[in-house]
């Protein structure tokens, strides 16, 4: 049996095809530009060499599915995940899970919040995205070796860009207010996936949630989605929860920690990240592996290539019990 289970989380930055219009002020990617993207892409998923990733910003799978075909080790991969587009048709990003290994069905999406959960409504009206993820959540069932049923959400939660509705960031009161808007949008979209992930764990399979959190990992939106003090029945608290990878590996080295994922205004931040549930906890009694370690491939952004990601990829390792060396 497969003694080592590797997951990643892969933000490929606006994967489209050539010429698609994704953004006002964004160009469309030329040929030579598309195939650039493309070949870096393919070389940096083979490089990871993970059984499952889950990518964010893809805004055609199709994109993906060539990107694919130009890696080594993933030609044969199962891809799950939808396009989705905006009522003029154009393309929106969506995330996407490929797998090694096999998956117990296809990719479900998640496009509306679970009951009880949305956004505060501003003035008067209606609002049809007041109960809508940015990007819907991707849940897929993977089959362990040995035959354990997973569940791995892949996510991307709203971005810190601010969320203006009227003016610009040259007044200090618009550009707070725009600034809280996609707080309050992240902290939705964080509480939704709490309650969605709560749901989930009912099945007692192990869980993985991972993707672009837009935050850190103890901001208060991503301690929503791992659980911390959920209420619990005596003795069922880690049931519950899931747990940062990286603060749980077995292979700690503080002073070479270099684990960011994100450049922004000259700060270093990790914003993606991989939870786990209790099964990959090495306090768990109910425990099938332990994160070895977590690994992030950054260089890429200090390089500032144009066709690279900006962001860093996060790799997970995974010992099944019965094989720990």
């Amino acid at each position: 049996m497969q003694e080592e289970i590797r997951f990643a989380t892969f933000n490929v930055c606006n994967l489209a095809p050539a010429g698609a219009k994704l953004y006002d002020n964004l160009e469309p990617l030329t040929q030579v530009q598309y195939e650039a993207k493309r070949e870096w892409t393919a070389r940096q998923i083979d490089l990871l060499d993970a059984d499952v990733i889950g990518f964010q910003e893809v805004f055609s799978q199709a994109a993906l599915r060539d990107v694919l075909a130009h890696t080594r080790h993933y030609r044969d991969a199962t891809q799950a995940g939808i396009d989705a587009v905006d009522g003029s048709g154009r393309m929106l990003p969506s995330v996407a899970l490929v797998s090694r290994l096999p998956l117990a069905g296809p990719g479900i999406a998640y496009p509306t919040f679970p009951a009880g959960v949305s956004l505060p409504r501003e003035g008067q009206g209606t609002d049809a995205s007041l109960n809508r993820y940015a990007r819907a959540p991707l849940h897929v069932q993977v089959m362990l070796p040995g035959g354990s049923l997973t569940d791995v959400l892949v996510v991307h939660l709203k971005s810190r860009r601010p969320d203006y509705r009227n003016g610009d960031g040259n007044d200090v009161l618009n550009y707070a207010l725009a600034n809280l808007r996609s707080l309050q949008r992240r902290g939705a979209e964080a509480v939704a996936l709490r309650v969605l992930a709560s749901e989930l764990g009912h099945s007692g399979h192990p869980r993985i949630v991972l993707g672009d959190f837009n935050d850190i990992a103890n901001a208060v939106t991503t301690a929503i989605v791992m659980g911390a003090g959920a209420a619990c029945q005596p003795g069922e608290e880690m049931r519950e929860r899931l747990y940062d990878s990286n603060a749980i590996q077995l292979r700690q080295d503080y002073l070479r920690h270099v684990g960011y994922t994100n450049i922004h205004d000259s700060a270093y931040m990790t914003i993606d990240h991989i939870l786990v549930s209790e099964h990959f906890h090495p306090a768990s009694p109910r425990a099938i592996g332990l994160v070895l370690d977590v690994v992030y491939l950054n260089d890429h952004l200090l390089q500032a290539l144009p066709q690279a990601s900006d962001h860093g990829q996060v790799l997970v390792r995974i010992k099944l019990l019965g094989n720990i060396g």
